[in-house]
């Protein structure tokens, strides 16, 4: 065997690897795209003829509105958290809530910063050890400065809700939970990323994901009676499964060694047997936009693969020994799609390695060297059913990112795939690194911007 022959039997091997499991999460996919589809057309011919669209708007106070907490971990954040609290009070539109906002004995900027913000709702609380823990450590801290606000007051949360240092908080937020928190121990609204106009590719292929998450994923995920996943932000967790969380965990109900506490979070509530809800709303008629968090993610290479690199090893190796498998088979099937992302990135370096090897042989053969590529024709027609599959989801991210930010956004989220490809690999390779490694977990933060217009 010669080296060519040596050289396009591996990229054989390689794209025959890679197309098989690209078909398996391609058809996936497919399915998650004809759920979603079916129960849209089925509430349009059904449940919106009977009843009127719901509108942020339209929600009312009760006479007696729930207590509700807004807690809002902090670790070096002097950048952004006093502008993000001043924003906070000024435009939620809720008359009975208090926002405990945690912060570190040796981070005194921080500290400093919340101090600047002159209003009873806010409530500075001191971890009292130093930082950074990790951010469930500091969420549980929180919550023992609720039980503390609750026993000295005689009042009683309704529900927490949950929000990062950075986040532009919809004025009418408060109000839907307090509406849905009979309904539901969980509610998680959509996050939307900010488009930030000197980071396109980096930041910008956020938008992309969150567009389809939060449009389509989140959605599916319901309705096949899987848990939804807490994002973190934007989310609202009922006190009474808070409580029970806490009693079954010595007081911690925030899984404090974990680095997706919020992802778990969720699923936990879920397994209590609880209702868990995503809900998309918009605010009122006439306007595109619904009541979502938002806020701005990681403009450079290297926040943005270490913040998902966190994700996924919190998603998809450490929370596959802290969760295991349970749940029914729509659970089941969710925990594959969160737990795919190591094996994904695996499948992309080999279809890069195989293109990159045809193509070196391609050339050699147009330049006239005695080299004969020729790809079997089973191998290519699984290629070809891939590339139908590609279109497919090409067309389904452009068009998701559209409906939220506009086509110019639709048409750039096509070539962010390829920015996105390289930091799930990127990802993939850190998240796996630090889970062999078995180092601490730590709060690994990214530095956080706050718009200056939310501000104002």
């Amino acid at each position: 065997m010669t080296a060519a022959d040596a050289l396009a039997r591996t990229a054989a091997e390689l794209a025959l690897f890679a197309g098989a499991g690209f078909l398996l999460l391609g058809l996936n996919d497919l399915a998650v795209d004809i759920i979603y589809f079916t129960r849209r057309l089925w509430r349009s011919t059904t449940v919106y003829r009977r009843y009127r669209r719901a509108y942020a708007s339209f929600y009312v106070f009760k006479k007696d509105p729930g207590f509700i907490a807004v807690f809002v971990p902090a670790w070096d954040e002097a950048a952004v958290i006093g502008a993000m609290l001043k924003a906070a009070v000024k435009r939620i539109d809720y008359p009975n809530y208090r926002i405990f906002v945690g912060h570190y004995r040796n981070d005194p900027a921080t500290a400093k910063a919340i101090a600047t913000v002159a209003d009873e709702r806010v409530h500075p609380v001191l971890v009292d050890v130093d930082g950074p823990t990790t951010k469930a450590d500091c969420l549980n801290h929180l919550y023992d400065a609720l039980v503390a606000y609750e026993t000295d007051t005689g009042s009683k949360a309704k529900a927490v809700v949950l929000h990062d240092a950075e986040d532009v908080v919809h004025p009418f937020e408060l109000r839907i939970f307090d509406g849905l928190m009979d309904k539901a121990a969980v509610v998680q609204l959509p996050v939307i990323p900010l488009v930030d106009p000197k980071s396109r590719w980096i930041s910008g292929h956020y938008c992309d994901e969150f567009a389809e998450a939060h449009i389509k994923e989140l959605v599916v995920r319901e309705a096949v009676g899987a848990a939804i996943p807490l994002a973190g932000v934007g989310c609202a967790i009922a006190r009474r499964p808070l409580a029970m969380l806490a009693a079954q965990h010595e007081g911690r109900p925030f899984a404090g060694t974990s680095l997706t506490e919020d992802y778990e979070m969720g699923l936990r509530i879920g397994a209590l047997g609880l209702r868990t809800i995503f809900v998309r709303i918009p605010s009122q008629p006439g306007e595109r936009g619904v009541v979502a968090s938002r806020g701005y993610f990681p403009a450079t290479l290297g926040a943005s693969v270490r913040q998902k690199a966190r994700w996924l090893g919190g998603i998809a190796l450490s929370g596959w020994d802290r969760l295991g498998w349970s749940g029914g088979l729509g659970e089941r099937w969710m925990r594959v799609r969160d737990r795919r992302g190591p094996l994904a990135a695996l499948l992309i370096v080999c279809a890069y390695l195989a293109a990159l090897l045809w193509s070196q042989l391609w050339l050699a053969e147009a330049l006239g060297a005695p080299v004969a590529v020729r790809v079997d024709p089973a191998l290519a027609l699984l290629l070809k059913i891939n590339a139908w599959l590609l279109a497919w989801r090409v067309l389904m991210r452009a068009g998701f990112t559209a409906s939220v930010y506009g086509l110019e956004e639709g048409l750039l989220s096509m070539p962010r795939l390829f920015v996105g490809n390289l930091i799930a690999v990127l990802s993939a390779f850190r998240a796996v690194s630090l889970h062999l490694s078995g180092r601490a977990v730590r709060w690994d933060k990214t530095a956080h911007m706050f718009p200056a217009e939310a501000a104002r």
